[in-house]
């Protein structure tokens, strides 16, 4: 079967015929619908200059964001119809800790054990004709379009867990929400907040496209550029945000985020870009909440299908075909994409 391989660290992915994997005791085989291009892949091929965690040893196929259908099932598996729809939760921790116990994957105590971080990181992922998966990781779609579903995998599922976290900080009349950054994460973010609470989204971003996409799914929103912190704390009356949630993790977006919460506020960092935010205890507003998170748990995936089913959020896509994954990439890398990329190996 063909799929994308990542080789070795600052070189750009290969597209090439490997094995079609066979499923193991208590995994399924999956044939893949739709793969979603994420900026993580980016960062492990063209950014980072050796193994960050000694979890992303090369080669792999690329791939965190999957969803299939049930091809074939390995030993002690039971419950999967051939041809049946499913989302891949895909970190898989040690399966025996506390985090893991409660379905948090990506904070496995001891993920050495397991030798990779998540199907696509470390593991083989989606970005292939077949796939396998533990039995576990997968979440049914029933009659949902399994491609664009594909990217909720990750750009749903860690902005919905982040959301989760703050709630909190905005069940309360007159509450607001700051989502700083609008690419595939940020934008479900939005949608994410109109469906589960009553606060006033405001999103800012650089691209006036993706501000306009923003403001179609309910959000207020606020350009980068001079005097946009001042602008953001203009529309809570000078109070101040109080759940921020930061899409990017850069210097900039940091300091905007910390411009901008109210005293006894949320600001959450999804990001991983590597910003740096200095400290100090003027710096903050009191009791701000200053947090990261990473991904969700496979409750939380489950919760994000279910509001994917019911038509609470949408999953903008732009599709490719598998001989046009590369290019896929090559776009995502050059901050050419305006929507998520999802390729597509057997055609629609």
């Amino acid at each position: 079967m063909r799929a994308v391989v990542f080789e070795s660290y600052k070189k750009f992915p290969v597209l090439k015929e490997v094995d079609r994997p066979k499923p193991a005791a208590g995994e399924v085989l999956l044939k893949v619908a739709g793969a979603g291009a994420c900026h993580s892949d980016v960062a492990v091929f063209d950014e980072y200059e050796s193994d960050p965690t000694g979890l992303l040893t090369p080669p792999f196929i690329l791939g965190h964001e999957t969803a299939g259908w049930v091809e074939e099932v390995g030993p002690g598996v039971v419950g999967f119809e051939k041809g049946a729809a499913y989302l891949v939760y895909g970190p898989i921790g040690c399966g025996h800790c506390t985090s893991c116990s409660r379905g948090q994957d990506t904070y496995c105590t001891q993920p050495g054990t397991v030798g990779y971080l998540a199907a696509g990181l470390g593991r083989d992922g989606g970005m292939a004709e077949y796939m396998t998966v533990p039995a576990r990781n997968l979440v049914p779609l029933g009659d949902a379009d399994p491609v664009a579903a594909a990217p909720l995998a990750d750009a749903g599922l860690t902005p919905y867990h982040a959301i989760k976290r703050a709630m909190p900080y905005l069940a309360k009349g007159g509450s607001t929400a700051l989502v700083i950054g609008l690419g595939g994460l940020g934008m479900v973010g939005v949608q994410i907040l109109k469906a589960l609470t009553g606060a006033t989204v405001i999103a800012t971003d650089q691209k006036p496209e993706a501000m306009a996409q923003a403001e179609k799914y309910g959000a207020v929103t606020v350009p980068g550029g001079e005097g946009q912190a001042e602008a953001i704390r203009a529309l809570t009356d000078g109070r101040g945000v109080d759940a921020v949630f930061d899409m990017v993790g850069v210097d900039a977006t940091l300091a905007l985020a910390g411009a901008t919460v109210a005293q006894r506020g949320s600001v959450t960092v999804i990001g991983i870009s590597g910003g740096t935010y200095p400290w100090n205890f003027y710096g903050l507003p009191y009791e701000v909440n200053f947090s990261s998170t990473y991904w969700g748990t496979i409750e939380d995936l489950h919760e994000v299908v279910a509001m994917y089913r019911r038509g609470q959020i949408v999953s903008d896509v732009e599709r490719y075909s598998l001989d046009d994954a590369l290019v896929a990439y090559e776009r995502l890398r050059d901050g050419k994409l305006s929507k998520r990329a999802v390729v597509v190996p057997h055609g629609e």
